[in-house]
Formats: C-alpha cells, structure tokens, sequence
C-alpha cells in the first residue's frame, strides 16, 4: 500500500477510535459539559470520517489503492 492510502487507513482507524471514545465518554459522563465535549468529537470524527472516504474513493477509482497482498 502506498504510504498516501496508508495515511487514509489510519486516519479511517483513528476516526473509528474517536467514536468508539465519544461513545464511552458519554456513557461514563457525569454532567453535562463532558456531554458537550463528547458530542463534539464525535461530530469532528464523523466529518473527517466522511472526507478520508471521499478520498479513498478516489484513489479506489483512479487505481491507486491496492491492500497489501493484492495484485
């Protein structure tokens, strides 16, 4: 994998890691303002998720992206 597409990769896992801690976050929250702060990352979380894929997509259509292992 080129390490452009390897960065999209990482940034789709580390958006993906953001939700998971918003989700926690407001489970384990105690008042109000911690909601306020977890809303927010999972709202900057779920942006960023959808322009990495966006961009995915086209190196997908241009060729470009290639897992490891194809071919």
């Amino acid at each position: 994998m080129k390490p452009c597409d390897q960065n999209i990769k990482m940034t789709l896992d580390l958006v993906n890691q953001m939700i998971g801690l918003a989700n926690k976050g407001d489970r384990d929250r105690e008042d109000t303002t911690c909601g306020i702060l977890y809303g927010i990352l999972r709202d900057s979380a779920y942006k960023i998720k959808k322009l990495a894929e966006e961009e995915k997509s086209a190196h997908q259509k241009k060729g470009w992206w290639i897992e490891d292992g194809e071919i």
